[in-house]
């Protein structure tokens, strides 16, 4: 640590120190490697470095490697050249080249001419980083037509990393995109790099304000109001309405009356639009009223449209029969309104009408469904008479009627009884019948039998 480390050095500002402790190398300034080593292919910069306590010399070479620091630059800012109009296409006119005080892939890769009819641009590349462009007429030259031709070269070095748009950008249809740029160096074997490049569009006030109502026939910016003489103060005429594609404070719109024919008459809010009446109108006011609104937006370049309203004052009358017209189409449109309704709503009810018919046939053909207990009479006669057979285990009973007398029957090769009722005692002893369990159902059907009904 008690070693003193230091360069030596004849310069008065030196490009590099030490520091004495550590021994770590720094820059003391700005080095420009074209000034340093001029146009050579390496730039080495040799220290002296002397370490006391013992003393020790020790010699360090520090490389600068080139960055694009410096632009072209053409020896002079004007050339004229001079050539007779008779010259025959391909002649050739060596040009002043430029210079680039940095080397390699920094310095002048090639030369561009502005675009025109008559020349166009070659170079030769001598082998030594040197490019000499490079005049040659393509086209004959006539004096009479054009006597001077102005043209822009312009030289370009390696540094081949700027970003430019091919086509114009619209912040309303894209506001950001990315791609990826590879950086690749001209070694053996090829080294590259790449980066992805974010791009986010900036909104300008590109859009100009469009007028919504009052809209025209023919499409312009105009519209005609009728509105009773006696209308209260604060009358609402019409409202403005318009719209801007731009966003944000380009698409914040304010409206103004440019022109008026009476400033007493008509107000507008600046910020919704509306145009309402000042004060009550009187027999002298005149019966049209001209008023032009402006639209503009609030962009640093503000843009804008205009509107037209054209305010007729009627007599009430007047007023409701133009009111009746209106009123009439709206009804006219309700009407039919109403009539869609009408037999939208008569389907829904007929369907629900059919569905709940429905539901109770399918109800009532479960109720009469009596082939579980209830079988119809297999040798009815064809009289007026309700029979109902009830089905007990191998016994059958059935009820008739209309009949006069009450009595027990066997039917031949079954083991049925039938039970006959009058007719008026049908329903309470049927009743009865379908209460009964078999064993009182049989004991009923034996006292019939037994006492001889």
């Amino acid at each position: 640590m008690g070693r003193k480390y230091r360069i030596v050095t004849s310069q008065t500002v030196p490009f590099f120190h030490l520091d004495p402790n550590d021994g770590n190398l720094y820059v003391s300034r700005k080095i420009d490697r074209e000034e340093v080593c001029e146009r050579t292919s390496t730039c080495k910069i040799n220290l002296k470095t002397v370490l006391e306590n013992p003393l020790e010399v020790h010699y360090v070479s520090v490389e600068v490697l080139d960055i694009n620091d410096h632009s072209p630059i053409f020896p002079e800012n004007e050339t004229v050249v001079e050539m007779f109009e008779s010259v025959l296409p391909g002649v050739r006119v060596p040009l002043q080249p430029a210079r680039d005080p940095d080397g390699g892939i920094f310095s002048i890769q090639h030369y561009k001419l502005s675009s025109n009819d008559h020349f166009r641009l070659e170079v030769k590349d001598t082998g030594d980083d040197a490019k000499i462009p490079v005049l040659i007429v393509q086209k004959s030259l006539d004096r009479e037509k054009s006597a001077r031709h102005t043209l822009m070269l312009t030289a370009l070095d390696g540094e081949t990393g700027d970003i430019v748009a091919l086509k114009s950008l619209d912040f309303e249809t894209l506001k950001t995109f990315q791609f990826q740029v590879v950086a690749s160096d001209s070694g053996s074997p090829s080294l590259s790099s790449n980066v992805t490049v974010n791009v986010f569009i900036l909104d300008q006030n590109d859009n100009t304000p469009v007028i919504l109502y009052p809209v025209s026939s023919n499409g312009s910016a105009e519209g005609v109001e009728e509105i009773p003489r006696n209308v209260n103060v604060g009358h609402l005429v019409t409202k403005v309405r318009a719209y801007d594609a731009d966003i944000g404070y380009n698409g914040w719109l304010l409206f103004s009356l440019q022109e008026i024919t009476d400033h007493s008459l008509f107000g507008l809010d600046r910020y919704t639009g509306q145009i309402r009446t000042l004060r009550s109108f009187t027999e002298t006011d005149e019966a049209e009223h001209k008023l032009v609104i402006l639209v503009k937006d609030n962009g640093n370049v503000s843009l804008s449209a205009t509107a037209t309203v054209i305010v007729k004052l009627v007599e009430p009358k007047e007023a409701f029969a133009a009111s009746d017209v209106k009123s009439a189409a709206k009804d006219d449109e309700d009407n039919n309104v109403t009539f869609y309704l009408m037999i939208t709503l008569g389907s829904v009810s007929v369907l629900f009408i059919i569905s709940i018919i429905v539901l109770i046939a399918m109800q009532c053909s479960k109720s009469t469904d009596y082939t579980s207990k209830y079988l119809p009479e297999t040798n009815y006669d064809g009289t007026l008479c309700h029979s109902i057979q009830y089905r007990s285990g191998d016994k059958r009973y059935m009820l008739v009627g209309p009949r006069m007398s009450i009595g027990s029957t066997i039917v031949p090769g079954s083991h049925a009884n039938t039970l006959v009722l009058p007719d008026r005692r049908r329903t309470s002893e049927e009743r009865i019948l379908r209460s009964m369990d078999e064993a009182a159902l049989d004991r009923v059907c034996d006292r019939f039998a037994f006492v001889g009904w």
